[in-house]
């Protein structure tokens, strides 16, 4: 058996710009970290040779690849010609919240089917075929930080430039800084799940306007600004920063927010955050804040949501456990 984790990430500012049809006009990038929250996958041999059965939230077995309904299990096995064997899923945070969930998912798998196959591949080949997967492959309307924030792993400024390429910056900054970035941020859970498919679709219709365009070469000037404030170990605009993104954010798509969002937000700010945003594409899932510690407590009183604690991650995917089987004969 092999087990593998990927992490999820918290995108801080500049996401949109890693879209390809904006990206590639304007290049584009964003100021993410990875978080302690994960994508398990196992795999070990079926026990029938001739059938392969996977388990997330649905359970299947097939003996033909090609019947598979999980569209990135039957992309991936069938590019790989692998069969015979059985993989499961679990997460520690459901889909649809914002975390970038089916990134680690491509990511972490793989990742293993690499490792059972034997072979070593770096974190940045790992990125760009779970990119050629998800968007080229099966046409999902994503951008690219997803997959390479949930590879690399860390607190990084991914740029994405107009060649399709993309570079991963890690940020550097005091170790003091980081523990007091990561203390000053609350997360909560909103109890509302999205489509990101759906919103990120409308979002992409909208890059050609104008005034989306100037929205998201803003987002990314703020991007650079949150980098070089961290680089400077200065976090006293970190929340206004974060306020400005999230304010142009909200106008690329109408779908991004709703009344139910913008009144949690409203609320947030008035007791005591500095800045916030809704994580992932929209419509739901995370809120995160920038709040001083001494003024967590009424927040948290004022919203009356589900806090979600988490702490920075480095590692990005990684491989768990090999046991006796260790390749694929």
């Amino acid at each position: 058996m092999i087990i593998t984790k990927t992490p999820f990430r918290v995108s801080f500012c500049g996401g949109g710009s890693d879209i390809a049809d904006f990206y590639r006009e304007h290049g584009g990038c964003v100021l993410s970290t990875t978080i302690n929250r994960y994508m398990y996958l196992t795999i070990h041999p079926y026990f029938d040779d001739q059938k392969t059965a996977l388990k997330y939230s649905q359970n299947e077995t097939v003996e033909n690849l090609y019947d598979i309904n999980h569209s990135i299990f039957r992309c991936v096995l069938n590019d790989k010609h692998i069969s015979g064997v059985e993989i499961s899923s679990t997460a520690d945070v459901p889909s649809g919240t914002g975390l970038g969930s089916s990134s680690s998912f491509t990511v972490g798998l793989l990742h293993t089917l690499y490792c059972y196959r034997g072979k070593y591949v770096s974190k940045a080949r790992l990125a760009k075929e779970a990119c050629q997967v998800e968007i080229e492959k099966l046409g999902n309307p994503i951008g690219k930080q997803d997959q390479y924030a949930a590879a690399f792993g860390g607190l990084n400024f991914i740029s994405f430039h107009k060649d399709d390429s993309v570079s991963v910056e890690p940020v550097v900054t005091r170790r003091e800084t980081q523990k007091q970035l990561q203390e000053n941020l609350v997360m909560f859970y909103t109890g509302l799940t999205h489509d990101a498919n759906r919103i990120l679709s409308e979002q992409k219709k909208n890059i050609s306007q104008k005034d989306k365009t100037r929205n998201l070469l803003r987002m990314c000037e703020l991007a650079r600004q949150m980098k070089q404030a961290l680089e400077q170990n200065e976090l006293k605009d970190f929340g206004t920063i974060l306020h400005e993104s999230w304010m142009k954010k909200r106008e690329l798509a109408g779908s991004i927010s709703n009344q139910r969002i913008d009144d949690l937000y409203r609320c947030a700010m008035d007791s005591g955050a500095l800045g916030g945003k809704l994580l992932g594409a929209g419509g739901g899932g995370f809120l995160l804040f920038y709040c001083p510690k001494e003024r967590q407590e009424r927040l948290k009183n004022q919203l009356r949501l589900r806090p979600f604690d988490f702490q920075f991650e480095h590692d990005g995917s990684s491989i768990v456990y090999i046991g006796d089987k260790y390749w694929e004969d």
